[in-house]
């Protein structure tokens, strides 16, 4: 019984990210545009996504709700409206909030607005 207890103490959600940024290249100042990031559990136990939250109020997201059994995986989607933004280069960062032992993660989405 006190084996089975260890094993289950070191049961939990891991996650690995195919990649951490992502790059738009040159994009017209008047695009929405958008990033998918794939998340896979490495772990042993389901992940939850518990929150995921912009640098920037132009960028909404939308990410799998339900919890990613290990081995599956999940999405996490980046809208950012660059209409009115700045041109030039621009670099935002994204915050991922789960429930994997180290839970945050930072996501990012970069590129250079068009000038006209």
């Amino acid at each position: 019984m006190v084996s089975l207890a260890c094993i289950n103490a070191t049961a939990q959600a891991q996650f690995k990210f195919e990649k951490d940024t992502h790059d738009f290249g040159v994009i017209n100042g008047s695009d929405l545009i958008t990033a998918i990031f794939i998340v896979e559990n490495t772990g042993t136990e389901p992940l939850v996504i518990n929150k995921v939250i912009a640098s920037d109020g132009k960028i909404t997201s939308d990410y799998t709700k339900k919890p990613i059994e290990p081995g599956a995986k999940g999405e996490i989607r980046i809208t950012y409206d660059v209409k009115g933004q700045p041109k030039g280069p621009f670099k935002k960062g994204i915050s991922v909030s789960t429930n994997a032992p180290k839970p945050l993660a930072r996501l990012y989405i970069k590129g250079q607005i068009a000038k006209d």
